[in-house]
């Protein structure tokens, strides 16, 4: 623990002493205000170029992380695949296969079509296409009513 502590306080001291070197303290008291502005714009310009590469250096971060993920998924795409045979084409009758899936409990042949269901298909029915116009005159007024309250029941 002590160790630790003597390492915390020698990079304090040593961080202290590298911001002293690169940034001096300002003395601004005696200064006029067109020196002051001229301070913060070289400031501003500083901070600028400071922003500059930050911007610059994480985009080549993201960049590098990205191409590291790529790659890693490549390596794990290389290791987990395994050659596959080229598998050749077998010719086996229906009485193979089921012997070969079911094992020797099936020993004649089945016949498949027997246990099939038969359905009727049945027609549609189709409208015939008649003129709309008679059927409107047709149902107008109260016969035309009469025939649809008939048609319900």
């Amino acid at each position: 623990m002590t160790m630790l502590d003597n390492d915390k306080q020698a990079k304090k001291i040593e961080r202290e002493n590298t911001l002293a070197e690169r940034v001096p303290e300002l003395q601004l008291s005696s200064l006029s205000l067109q020196d002051l502005q001229n301070i913060c714009k070289e400031l501003h310009r500083k901070i600028d170029v400071a922003d500059e590469e930050r911007y610059d250096i994480n985009a080549k971060v993201t960049k590098n992380n990205l191409e590291i993920q790529e790659l890693s998924q490549k390596i794990f795409e290389l290791k987990g695949k395994m050659k596959r045979p080229a598998l050749k084409r077998v010719r086996v009758s229906a009485d193979a296969m089921l012997g070969a899936l079911l094992g020797s409990k099936v020993k004649e042949s089945v016949d498949f079509k027997a246990n099939l269901k038969t359905v009727k298909k049945e027609e549609e029915k189709k409208e015939e296409v008649t003129d709309w116009r008679k059927n409107v005159d047709a149902m107008s007024g109260m016969e035309g009513r009469k025939k649809l309250f008939n048609a319900g029941q």
